[in-house]
């Protein structure tokens, strides 16, 4: 069984950064769609980045482009979410998703969720 647990979540100023990690656990393959997404309470979920392994590619979405980096780490089973010049409204539950065999991160067809880090960013 897959299993995906975040960590970093914290408190953070405006202007700050935080580094999210997620461990995984459980994968038995190396074709894999890792997503990070947020929620505001009472909202959508909202994508921040796909990390695809069969294209070697990570994607982003343009609200965190250029602020946010999501990487791999192979030997640790970690995914990582660099958060640089945190806003306000960058304020969310953060979790990981993964989709197996998967080449893109849709919220609704990811098939293990992490229970979510809290990062709040205050003005």
């Amino acid at each position: 069984e897959v299993q995906l647990v975040e960590s970093g979540g914290g408190l953070v100023q405006a202007g700050g950064s935080l580094r999210l990690s997620c461990a995984a656990s459980g994968f038995t393959g190396d074709d894999y769609a890792i997503g990070w997404f947020r929620q505001v309470p009472g909202k959508e979920y909202e994508g921040i980045s796909c990390i695809v392994s069969s294209a070697g590619s990570t994607y982003y979405a343009d609200s965190v482009k250029g602020r946010f980096t999501a990487s791999s780490d192979n030997a640790k089973n970690t995914i990582y979410l660099q958060m640089n010049s945190l806003k306000p409204e960058d304020t969310a539950v953060y979790y990981c998703a993964a989709k197996i065999s998967g080449d893109v991160c849709y919220y609704y067809d990811m098939d293990y969720w992490g229970k979510g880090t809290l990062v709040t960013v205050s003005s």
